[in-house]
């Protein structure tokens, strides 16, 4: 069975982090690193002025080790291309900031290095990972990506509509309807929920709520379960939210997530998805709303959460480096402590590991601890598996929602028509 999500442990803080033996994989090098430089790419713009938090971290970790650091920034639409070509060419860094959906492509092209000795070589530290984050670092049974940030979807809505109204923030799926139809009778001029087509992780927390599965791997092979019976309860659901109870419109078939938060800042949406980073931006971009939206986690459909994709990145070491133990130090002052505090802080990305949200867990903030439970409690990993980047190219389980929205299908049979096709991609 594919690991989804393992329920989170208890937070509590890390202890002092002991020195990590040799990781397995050869000459791993020394943590002596007097006179060595380590090279370490970075992506451009999650964090928006990151300079002194590289220069924080360089001396921190030179004082630290003797080494220093010479950190790039790569823009995000370039990097899928330069990785494959520094592989290709043996010209990888040290270690690299690898998207959640790519460090299992490049594990499997060979060109990362397990850390699975190295963290449990630190007291405390495997069981402080965010589980989602851990998942998907995760290949073939081997950890390569070592959790650093992400983000997560939960469910936002209009406060001020819900409190004017007397309803509740929806803890099932009962509930969103009940809204809803209290809403779309009251306010006729705004969706109580609209329904993306062209939004592929707005549609796996309603199959995970239900029980289901995007897909399954038995040995080598995988099998999509998006018709499965759960899967198809969990779909019908959401695409009833339009078909069944006009919760959405006809021109919602074509949006994708811009498009939903730009309809909900307009003030013409009163529920959504959306991610943990976006709040403060919505309220930029209109004051009015400053105080007017509430957030939840994502109901099951009978209550608890709703599983929910994390987006957010590793920080990965590739083979080719000489200095394994030195890399792994680097890797572990960026991701632990007061530095992934710091970095989640300038960024408004969650840290990946449980001790430095304790904060976010803790706030009263009604915009930022539902997020923190999603994450913590509900974070969840899409198929780990270097095909999954063709299942996304192919659009299938947009295709698929459009096609129930369009009334082309009914959901048997494009469920159906996507469990075909995402389990022959996932399998080539």
């Amino acid at each position: 069975m594919h690991k989804r999500i393992l329920p989170a442990v208890a937070l509590g803080a890390v202890a002092t982090l002991a020195l990590a033996g040799c990781a397995g994989g050869g000459d791993t090098g020394s943590t002596d690193g007097e006179g060595k430089e380590l090279t370490v790419w970075i992506m451009k713009g999650t964090n928006p002025d990151a300079s002194a938090f590289y220069d924080d971290v360089a001396e921190a970790f030179e004082k630290e080790t003797g080494a220093t650091v010479k950190i790039d920034e790569i823009q995000w639409a370039d990097a899928h291309d330069r990785f494959v070509t520094s592989i290709a060419g043996g010209t990888t860094p040290d270690i690299a900031e690898t998207g959640t959906t790519w460090t299992a492509e490049f594990a499997d092209a060979g060109a990362l290095l397990p850390i699975d000795e190295y963290v449990d070589g630190e007291k405390g530290l495997r069981d402080d990972l965010v589980e989602g984050l851990e998942v998907a670092g995760t290949y073939e049974d081997e950890l390569y990506g070592m959790p650093w940030y992400a983000g997560v979807r939960s469910l936002m809505y209009r406060a001020d509509v819900f409190e004017e109204l007397g309803l509740e923030a929806p803890k099932t799926w009962d509930d969103i309807v009940a809204a809803g139809d209290a809403i779309k009778a009251a306010k006729p001029d705004m969706l109580p929920f609209p329904v993306p087509g062209d939004a592929e992780f707005q549609v796996y927390p309603w199959v995970w709520g239900a029980d289901g599965e995007i897909a399954t791997k038995d040995g080598d092979t995988w099998t999509s379960e998006l018709d499965s019976a759960e899967s198809q309860a969990g779909i019908e659901f959401y695409t009833g939210l339009a078909t069944e109870h006009g919760f959405s419109s006809a021109g919602a078939t074509t949006w994708k997530e811009t498009d939903l938060r730009d309809a909900f800042t307009q003030g013409n949406v009163a529920m959504m998805l959306s991610g943990s980073w976006t709040p403060n931006s919505l309220i930029e971009a209109n004051p009015d709303l400053e105080g007017k939206i509430g957030a939840a986690v994502i109901p099951g459909k009978d209550g608890g959460i709703a599983p929910s994709v994390l987006g957010g990145s590793h920080l990965s070491i590739f083979n080719t480096t000489k200095n394994a133990d030195l890399a792994w130090e680097f890797v572990k002052l960026v991701t632990t402590g007061e530095f992934a505090e710091q970095w989640s802080d300038e960024t408004g990305y969650f840290p990946g590991v449980q001790s430095a949200m304790e904060e976010a867990l803790a706030s009263t903030d009604p915009l930022v601890a539902p997020f923190a439970e999603q994450m913590v409690d509900g974070g969840a990993s899409v198929p780990v598996t270097p095909n999954f980047g063709a299942v996304q190219a192919k659009k299938t389980t947009n295709s698929m929602i459009q096609a129930i929205l369009s009334g082309q299908k009914d959901v048997a049979t494009a469920t159906k028509d996507a469990s075909a096709e995402m389990t022959e991609l996932l399998n080539q």
